[in-house]
């Protein structure tokens, strides 16, 4: 072989092996995803969570609700579930339940992630702010709650086994941007957190097929007045976000936005408004993210999280004497008490996990989880490599702070009356959950790490 020939064979062996290299990076870097999205709205009237001051079921539909889901991972890895639904909170049975049944498609309970957008315009489910009205529920509009939560049950699962369906080989990108409309709603300049974190899955043809995005802001733009079916901003962001990229599902949830609110709010232009901002930001965050690898691994910890002393018999009947939520919620635990009943004396509260190799790690912690443990968590963990979202698979009632406990109030206290909870959670909950949570993801995400 001539010199000349020579060269050229040796240039195009290294062009043949450089490619070769390229497509093995380019497989190790990709896992299989799917999506799903589907519509969970009512078509009948029923009574809307959220608001205690609304005293009919609904009256139509402004928005159409969805559940949307993004499988992670192939059969051998044993795939993750992020999943988002467009309500105000999730019960532990709902979330049991759908366990159970995905758990016969060898899916591991720790790696279903249920999240609510918390809508406060979406319907009442079992099981959730049961006082929320502060009198029973009337037989014939239980019945239909009763029927929702089964329709609703199901429809998760099938949403789930859809996104399953759909995986195929893409890449997973992450990256952060912020948004301002999150104001903390108990002290004018209190902490917030307007972090947008966003997962991308983008297909092999370079666009993408699913996003999950998460915010820390409650979904209450709209007020008690308005009675319809709704997504609030999470649902109008969603909706702008598959318009403006087709062919994208998009996953809306909430971080520990217990102690925010959307500002300003009241009207259906605002909530426009907040939705549109949101989805601006996400398409400005597609331009600059982060491939993270196609390793990922799952940790849980199920606690208890004890509430303080429960008020003694004489303190319950003093409080019944009162009136409203106060004088309902004393009652009810006096007829509990009078028929045997031990009150509980703590929640269940299980914390989850999903990491990517130590480029990501989300941190799924359920209740109304207020501002305070995000703070916390990211002065251990780094705040670019870390996702917490709260309302994750059940809402048992606000998790307030050691903080917030010392202040008093909505969130460390009179909620727990609409939730059912017999009295305030311990200040050491706060301490516990930190604790827990870091021991969850590999070493590599903890500043001290570094």
């Amino acid at each position: 072989m001539s010199p000349s020939r020579l060269l050229l064979y040796s240039s195009a062996c290294a062009i043949v092996i450089l490619l070769g290299s390229a497509r093995i990076r380019a497989a190790s870097s990709l896992m299989d995803v799917g999506a799903a999205s589907i519509d969970i709205t009512p078509d009948y009237p029923i009574r809307l969570s959220g608001y205690g001051s609304r005293k009919t079921e609904s009256e139509g539909i402004a928005q159409r609700l969805h559940a949307s889901a993004m499988a992670i991972g192939n059969d051998a890895q044993g795939p993750a579930l992020l999943v988002s639904v467009d309500n105000c909170g999730l019960p532990l049975t709902l979330r049991e339940e759908v366990g159970r049944r995905l758990g016969k498609h060898s899916i591991r309970d720790e790696r279903i992630n249920l999240c609510s957008t918390h809508t406060h315009c979406a319907p009442c489910l079992t099981g959730v702010l049961p006082n929320l009205f502060s009198s029973p529920i009337i037989a014939s509009e239980q019945k239909t709650i009763d029927r929702y939560t089964a329709e609703l049950t199901d429809k998760i699962e099938q949403v789930c086994l859809q996104a399953l369906q759909h995986r195929q080989p893409s890449q997973l990108r992450f990256g952060q941007g912020s948004v301002d409309f999150a104001q903390n709603r108990r002290t004018k300049g209190g902490p917030v957190d307007h972090t947008l974190n966003l997962l991308v899955a983008f297909g092999t043809n370079n666009t993408a097929q699913a996003l999950f995005a998460n915010y820390a802001c409650h979904c209450t733009t709209l007020g008690g007045e308005f009675n319809k079916v709704h997504g609030d901003w999470a649902g109008v962001a969603r909706e702008a976000i598959e318009q403006e990229t087709p062919n994208t599902i998009a996953i809306i949830s909430l971080g520990c936005g217990g102690d925010a609110n959307p500002q300003p709010r009241g009207t259906v232009e605002l909530v426009n408004q907040h939705g549109h901002e949101f989805a601006a930001e996400v398409k400005q965050i597609l331009s600059h993210l982060t491939p993270i690898g196609a390793s990922f691994t799952s940790a849980a910890k199920a606690l208890d999280l004890p509430f303080d002393p429960l008020p003694t018999r004489q303190q319950w009947e003093e409080r019944a004497k009162k009136s409203g939520i106060v004088a309902y919620h004393a009652r009810l635990n006096l007829e509990r008490i009078d028929r045997g009943e031990t009150l509980p004396k703590s929640i269940p509260y299980p914390i989850q996990t999903l990491s990517f190799g130590t480029n990501l790690t989300m941190v799924f912690l359920p209740g109304e989880v207020v501002i305070d443990y995000d703070l916390e968590l990211k002065k251990v963990f780094d705040p670019k490599r870390v996702c917490v979202i709260g309302y994750a698979n059940y809402v048992p009632c606000y998790i307030p702070s050691r903080r917030i406990l010392e202040e008093g109030g909505y969130e460390a206290e009179d909620s727990l009356w609409y939730y059912d909870r017999p009295a305030r959670l311990s200040p050491s909950i706060e301490q516990t959950i930190v604790n827990t949570a870091q021991t969850l993801p590999p070493a590599g995400f903890k500043i001290s790490d570094r």
